[in-house]
Protein backbone atom coordinates (compact mmCIF):
# COMPACT_ATOMS: atom_id res chain seq x y z
CA UNK A 1 0.00 0.00 0.00
CA UNK A 2 1.15 3.35 -0.82
CA UNK A 3 2.31 5.81 1.51
CA UNK A 4 2.37 9.19 0.18
CA UNK A 5 -1.21 10.95 -0.56
CA UNK A 6 -0.39 11.83 -4.14
CA UNK A 7 0.23 7.81 -4.47
CA UNK A 8 -2.89 6.61 -2.87
CA UNK A 9 -5.05 9.16 -4.90
CA UNK A 10 -3.12 7.75 -7.83
CA UNK A 11 -4.77 4.45 -6.93
CA UNK A 12 -8.14 5.64 -6.59
CA UNK A 13 -7.84 7.07 -10.17
CA UNK A 14 -6.66 4.22 -11.30
CA UNK A 15 -9.28 2.19 -9.99
CA UNK A 16 -11.84 4.19 -11.18
CA UNK A 17 -10.41 4.75 -14.81
CA UNK A 18 -10.08 0.96 -15.06
CA UNK A 19 -13.14 0.45 -14.52
CA UNK A 20 -14.77 2.97 -17.01
CA UNK A 21 -12.26 0.86 -19.33
CA UNK A 22 -14.26 -2.35 -18.42
CA UNK A 23 -17.35 -0.63 -18.99
CA UNK A 24 -16.21 0.72 -22.43
CA UNK A 25 -14.39 -2.35 -23.14
CA UNK A 26 -17.90 -4.72 -22.76
CA UNK A 27 -20.12 -2.44 -24.57
CA UNK A 28 -17.98 -3.03 -27.43
CA UNK A 29 -17.76 -6.70 -26.94
CA UNK A 30 -21.96 -6.40 -26.92
CA UNK A 31 -21.99 -4.62 -29.97
CA UNK A 32 -19.62 -6.99 -32.19
CA UNK A 33 -22.11 -9.94 -30.70
CA UNK A 34 -25.10 -8.10 -31.75
CA UNK A 35 -23.21 -7.31 -35.37
CA UNK A 36 -22.20 -11.13 -35.86
CA UNK A 37 -25.66 -12.15 -34.91
CA UNK A 38 -27.08 -10.04 -37.96
CA UNK A 39 -24.67 -12.09 -39.79
CA UNK A 40 -25.44 -14.68 -39.16
CA UNK A 41 -29.03 -14.74 -39.79
CA UNK A 42 -28.55 -13.21 -42.81
CA UNK A 43 -30.40 -9.87 -41.92
CA UNK A 44 -28.04 -7.84 -44.35
CA UNK A 45 -30.51 -4.34 -43.68
CA UNK A 46 -29.87 -5.25 -39.74
CA UNK A 47 -26.42 -5.81 -40.22
CA UNK A 48 -25.82 -2.75 -42.52
CA UNK A 49 -27.57 -0.51 -39.85
CA UNK A 50 -25.41 -1.65 -37.02
CA UNK A 51 -21.91 -1.51 -39.14
CA UNK A 52 -22.06 2.59 -38.62
CA UNK A 53 -22.76 1.91 -34.83
CA UNK A 54 -20.13 -0.32 -34.73
CA UNK A 55 -17.36 1.23 -36.83
CA UNK A 56 -18.16 4.54 -34.89
CA UNK A 57 -17.33 2.83 -31.30
CA UNK A 58 -15.06 1.37 -32.56
CA UNK A 59 -13.23 4.57 -33.23
CA UNK A 60 -14.58 6.24 -29.76
CA UNK A 61 -12.87 3.41 -27.93
CA UNK A 62 -9.60 4.01 -30.83
CA UNK A 63 -9.62 7.59 -30.07
CA UNK A 64 -10.20 7.42 -26.31
CA UNK A 65 -7.17 5.16 -26.02
CA UNK A 66 -9.36 2.26 -24.14
CA UNK A 67 -8.03 0.05 -27.29
CA UNK A 68 -4.85 0.08 -30.07
CA UNK A 69 -5.26 2.06 -33.07
CA UNK A 70 -4.18 -1.62 -34.87
CA UNK A 71 -6.63 -3.63 -32.61
CA UNK A 72 -9.68 -1.22 -33.67
CA UNK A 73 -8.29 -1.40 -37.11
CA UNK A 74 -8.36 -5.25 -37.44
CA UNK A 75 -11.92 -4.92 -36.23
CA UNK A 76 -12.82 -2.49 -38.50
CA UNK A 77 -11.47 -4.58 -41.37
CA UNK A 78 -12.96 -7.75 -39.62
CA UNK A 79 -16.55 -5.77 -39.69
CA UNK A 80 -16.20 -5.13 -43.10
CA UNK A 81 -15.34 -8.33 -44.69
CA UNK A 82 -18.05 -10.32 -42.58
CA UNK A 83 -20.58 -7.57 -44.17
CA UNK A 84 -18.52 -7.74 -47.80
CA UNK A 85 -18.86 -11.99 -47.75
CA UNK A 86 -22.81 -11.80 -46.85
CA UNK A 87 -23.35 -9.21 -49.37
CA UNK A 88 -21.03 -11.59 -52.21
CA UNK A 89 -23.33 -14.83 -50.79
CA UNK A 90 -26.33 -13.43 -51.36
CA UNK A 91 -25.99 -11.55 -55.01
CA UNK A 92 -24.31 -15.27 -56.06
CA UNK A 93 -27.66 -16.78 -54.86
CA UNK A 94 -29.54 -14.08 -56.55
CA UNK A 95 -28.25 -15.04 -59.61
Amino acid sequence: MANIESAKKRILVTDKKELQNKVLTSKLKTTLKKYDAAIKTANIELAKSLLSDTLGFIDILEHKGIIHKNNAARKKASVNKKLFSLTKTETAKAE
